[in-house]
């Protein structure tokens, strides 16, 4: 694969492609690509095979050949280092910790992190005339009926007092979506339940004393993934051409429960983590499928990436023995500020404006999205909504990406800061600022630096702390993280208000 660098015909392909976009009617609505958007859960970089031959022993067909099929992103990232946070800023094209939430992620219980009000890449579609559904699991909190009293805010409460005959408030189908089928949260997370667009499919059993094992009957984990993948194919089927189609497709996959279908077990030779990365691979690859044999690929647009890192739960130290490395060539993993949390698999398929087998190497993050869409639509965004999101469209055809953006943020589980602005990464931490070793305890007690310095191009695996070498640059990355955050947004426009009075940045100390 090759980096295109913006021949006149690639150029032009792009212009003719969307000079229909200033002045869209009813009867460009056809025109208008559809969106499919799918997104892993914990699937490391170095999990995908092409993004990692030398030292990846996980077959993963299917995202090799849309990688052939289309655009590689090599420096993709996601806004953090973990679930939750990932989805609103993936959703929002705004970092999480403008939000209540500044570390961790919701439960299966929680309250919505998206305000009302909040413009989300869904409603942006919605108002411009797609349809607009979403399959899998959702994360990002709602409000749910109870049968009296506030409904349940911690992972395991001790009483489960939902109404699971009454509907659900702000959730999917609240912030833009037509249709949604799913799960509140992640597959560890309780209740066990799917929800078609805004009521639970069912009742739960379980209660005071086993809320943990809050379950619908027949609800098993086993079949989630498979069924989410079932859903959005249909639902792709289902679609005429005549009008476009958002699809967002938040996978349980490879995430914790580890529990591939029977049929994949002992597919991969590396255990169950290798075996659901397989089966992961092979429902991207049926929804893809699906997009081709409804003959809507030539007008699709196709994006599949992750929300993180792979996860300790993979048991990482074991994979390695066996040769395979799930961050490839990166430091850390899922929940950490090196770059194993957070650059993640980043692929693009549009026949006709991005070349097959083309690469990028440019910086993205994922909060880019929503921007990337609006331009795509001819629309401008809203001064208070994308504060951190720039399109990344002309790297469709080997352009430059024109960034207001000084930097990139990076954000751990525990609320650590990063910043990352062209070869150099800043990181307002001791240790990894996750769950990779040294942890931040670890590395105090070590007697490490509060702050770590790389290069990026000449240091991928950060392993070389410039921080005292360099001090210039630390403070000037500092500087534009300081203002980033506080100006309420990262990119050109009106100074907007993070959502919290206090944003703390330093949590290992300052020197």
């Amino acid at each position: 694969m090759n980096l295109i660098h913006g021949s006149p015909v690639a150029v032009f392909c792009l212009t003719a492609c969307f000079a229909w976009l200033n002045d869209a009617s009813s009867a460009d609505l056809a025109q208008r690509p559809s969106v499919v958007l799918i997104l892993a859960d914990d699937l490391g970089y170095g999990d995908v095979q092409c993004l990692n031959p030398e030292r990846g022993k996980i077959a993963t067909p299917n995202l090799d050949q849309l990688a052939q099929q289309g655009m590689t992103f090599t420096d993709a990232h996601t806004a953090s280092s973990v679930c939750t946070p990932t989805r609103y800023a993936l959703l929002t094209g705004r970092y999480n910790w403008r939000t209540r939430l500044q570390s961790g992620v919701l439960w299966g219980y929680s309250a919505p992190l998206i305000a009302e009000g909040r413009l989300t890449i869904a409603e942006l579609m919605k108002q411009n005339g797609y349809r607009t559904a979403c399959f899998g699991k959702w994360h990002l909190g709602m409000d749910l009926p109870t049968t009296g009293g506030p409904a349940p805010t911690v992972r395991k409460p001790k009483i489960v007092n939902i109404d699971w005959k009454g509907a659900i408030q702000n959730g999917p189908t609240d912030v833009g979506f037509d249709a949604f089928y799913g799960i509140t949260a992640s597959l560890d997370m309780a209740p066990y339940i799917y929800i078609q667009d805004d009521r639970f499919v069912g009742e739960c059993e379980g209660g005071k004393g086993k809320s943990a094992m809050v379950r619908q009957h027949d609800f098993n984990t086993r079949d989630v993934l498979p069924e989410i993948g079932r859903k959005a194919t249909e639902y792709i089927s289902s679609q005429d051409g005549k009008q476009p189609f958002f699809v967002y497709v938040p996978l349980t996959s490879p995430h914790t429960p580890i529990v591939p279908s029977a049929e994949w077990v002992g597919k991969s030779g590396l255990g169950k983590y290798g075996d659901f990365v397989m089966q992961t691979d092979d429902v991207i690859g049926k929804i893809l499928d699906a997009v081709d044999a409804r003959g809507l690929s030539k007008n699709t647009l196709v994006i599949v990436t992750s929300d993180n890192g792979c996860s300790n739960a993979a048991k990482i130290p074991e994979l390695q023995a066996k040769g395979h490395y799930p961050s490839a060539h990166l430091r850390g993993s899922k929940a950490d500020l090196w770059d194993g949390g957070h650059r993640v698999p980043f692929f693009v398929r549009w026949p006709g404006v991005v070349e097959e087998g083309s690469r990028c190497d440019q910086t993205i993050c994922q909060t880019d999205l929503i921007a990337t869409c609006a331009e795509i639509l001819g629309k401008e965004l809203p001064e208070n909504a994308g504060e951190d999101s720039v399109s990344f469209l002309p790297a469709f055809s080997g352009q430059t990406i024109r960034s207001s953006r000084a930097g990139i943020v990076h954000h751990s589980i525990s609320g650590h800061f990063g910043y990352r602005q062209g070869n150099w990464k800043l990181l307002l931490a001791r240790g990894s600022g996750g769950w990779t070793s040294p942890n931040e305890k670890a590395a105090a007690k070590a007697g490490a630096p509060f702050v770590q310095l790389y290069d990026m191009e000449n240091d991928p695996g950060e392993s070389d702390n410039l921080s005292s070498s360099h001090p210039e640059v630390v403070e000037r990355l500092l500087a534009q993280l300081e203002s980033d955050v506080a100006r309420g947004r990262s990119t050109d426009g009106m100074a907007s208000r993070n959502d919290v009075a206090t944003i703390k940045l330093w949590k290992s100390g300052e020197e």
